[in-house]
């Protein structure tokens, strides 16, 4: 889960033109058309279109306009964003997919609540176009790009377009017990890449990032019918929340002060769930709080722990599981040092970063005191090696690998499963 900046491509020049008669305000902007909308973006944008890079990555820590429908976004490699950048993806309302994991509005003048991820869908219904808007501090920028556009060209749609809606299902688990491998992308693969490691690859596990403030990547192929066919395929899901993190950014760090991190452990927990409900993750589901490595132990332990002990209390509090994603030399080390003193509050089950190669759960490889009872049966997961591709039946990602052992039916309470979703906002 470490960060990496993946270059994205430029789009053509068929899609750029010059605006006449510029003004001096123009100079640190330039025009984009994308059916038959005119957008005046910031200079310092990448522009990507979609159709023509179809494996590009929609990274949301690189400034840039996504124009189209995302591809495979096989070129995806990293999992924590140091800061969050601001981005714009635009893509048809025929054929958009039913987001889950971040709000979608009917047009710009919805108030829309502030979430925890930084993300926003608007319908633009005249435009016949999807926008989805993720920001670093504050959405002003990017909703000003989308505010300013204006209409150069007819082509509009004859009849109105609605987004798919998630048609329910029966309730399902997604996390039966589990001893195997299992791996992480940044994003969440397609169904034929999901299908085909089902059946070619030794993973029976896959971690799939949910949300939160640091996630590095966006997630078109994530939905709750995404969720139900992976469950129904026998995956055992391993959600994941990338809330701050112990570094120094306005946009995605952690505080240093343990009661300022005691009350973002809660929001993370209640923009996780929120998350996680809308995904049709049910009551029960143990859910991951990724927590990046950090050296200054002096400075960030406390509130570390602080952090997680409150995403524990407050995800117990809605009736789901805690699990945290942490380093085996800093988080892990935080966490077990402080066992002791709340062993309720502490993550039901800890997943540690370690990439020694090691597919084993042992007291050494999560970087615990040997012969400890902390985590112990069926309540721990390693990852034992990051970032690398890796093909199966003909289809290659960047993964991180995992050793994972847990069963969700010894950590107590909850009830957990696939819950049908409430029926969607009519956007026709």
């Amino acid at each position: 889960m470490s960060t990496r900046t993946l270059l994205s491509g430029l789009l053509g020049a068929a899609l750029l033109v010059s605006v006449p008669n510029a003004t001096a305000a123009d100079a640190d902007t330039r025009s984009v058309e994308y059916r038959g909308l005119r957008l005046a973006v910031p200079a310092n944008w990448r522009v990507v279109d979609l159709d023509r890079e179809p494996d590009a990555c929609l990274r949301l820590d690189v400034p840039a306009l996504y124009l189209g429908h995302a591809g495979t976004q096989a070129d995806c490699t990293g999992r924590a964003a140091v800061r969050r950048a601001d981005t714009l993806h635009l893509e048809p309302l025929d054929g958009a997919p039913p987001r889950a994991d971040i709000p979608t509005v009917e047009g710009l003048g919805v108030a829309v609540p502030r979430t925890d991820s930084n993300e926003v869908r608007y319908v633009l219904r005249r435009a016949g176009v999807v926008a989805t808007v993720s920001y670093g501090d504050a959405p002003d920028t990017v909703r000003g790009v989308l505010g300013r556009a204006r209409t150069v060209a007819a082509g509009l749609p004859a009849t109105a377009v609605a987004l798919p809606a998630y048609d329910g299902a029966k309730s399902r688990t997604g996390q039966e017990a589990f001893t195997g491998e299992g791996f992480d992308a940044c994003t969440a693969p397609t169904q034929r890449t999901m299908d085909t490691w089902k059946a070619e690859s030794p993973f029976g596990a896959v971690g799939i990032y949910i949300g939160g403030r640091a996630r590095a990547c966006a997630q078109p192929q994530l939905t709750a019918d995404w969720v139900t066919r992976q469950a129904g395929a026998g995956w055992h899901l391993m959600p994941i929340w990338v809330g701050p993190q112990p570094w120094h950014s306005s946009s995605t760090g952690l505080s240093t002060d343990p009661s300022e991190a005691d009350e973002q452990g809660r929001a993370a927990a209640e923009g996780a769930v929120d998350a996680a409900r809308s995904l049709g993750l049910g009551a029960g589901t143990v859910l991951y709080n990724d927590l990046e490595n950090y050296s200054d132990r002096a400075t960030w332990d406390a509130p570390v722990v602080a952090y997680l002990t409150s995403w524990t209390v407050r995800l117990h509090e809605l009736g789901y599981r805690s699990g945290a994603y942490v380093s085996a030399s800093s988080g892990a080390k935080a966490l077990s040092a402080h066992h002791h003193q709340a062993p309720e509050a502490m993550p039901d089950v800890l997943w540690v970063a370690r990439w020694n190669g090691a597919a084993s759960v042992t007291d050494a490889d999560l970087g615990l005191p040997g012969g400890t009872k902390q985590w112990s049966g069926r309540r721990r997961a390693h990852q034992f090696r990051g970032d690398h591709d890796a093909s199966y039946g003909g289809v290659t990602l960047n993964i991180d690998r995992n050793r994972v052992d847990v069963d969700p039916s010894v950590l107590g309470g909850g009830g957990g499963g696939i819950l049908p979703l409430p029926v969607p906002l009519p956007l026709s």
